[in-house]
């Protein structure tokens, strides 16, 4: 019976210290840069040595967050699934990093949709207006 009790204690205690570490992280306003439909080739077999393939689409979107530019991958759980329809270049959106690899993104609906991040690169900085030219006579 101690070790009934003792065991149910420390399954306590380890559940809260999960829940503490797990504290979610809130989202942040990013900036959609572009937006590409493109597809991986899946083998699905081969007949007689020919491969029979299938297209299977996907979205790579551009982000920029701060200072860094995020490209990510999209795959629509069904192949005739779209993109939200404000998802154009320079629309803002909702986003928020669940690991060094993932990320989830807001819907206008307001679900999410989760991105795996290819890479992360510096930002776009804004170029600063060009100085007047002096006239000098």
């Amino acid at each position: 019976m101690k070790y009934f009790v003792a065991s149910a204690v420390l399954l306590a205690f380890l559940v809260s210290e999960c829940s503490v570490q797990a504290a979610e992280k809130p989202y942040e306003t990013g900036r959609i840069i572009e937006v590409e439909k493109r597809s991986h080739e899946r083998i699905l077999y081969y007949l007689v040595n020919t491969p029979v393939t299938r297209d299977d689409p996907y979205y790579q979107v551009s982000l920029q967050l701060n200072n860094f530019v995020y490209v990510a991958e999209y795959t629509p759980r069904h192949a005739a699934d779209s993109l939200p329809d404000n998802w154009k270049s320079g629309t803002e959106v909702q986003m928020k990093f669940a690991d060094k690899h993932h990320m989830w993104m807001k819907t206008p609906g307001g679900s999410e949709l989760q991105l795996i991040i290819l890479k992360r690169k510096p930002g776009i900085r804004e170029m600063a207006a060009p100085k007047p030219a002096s006239t000098q006579n």
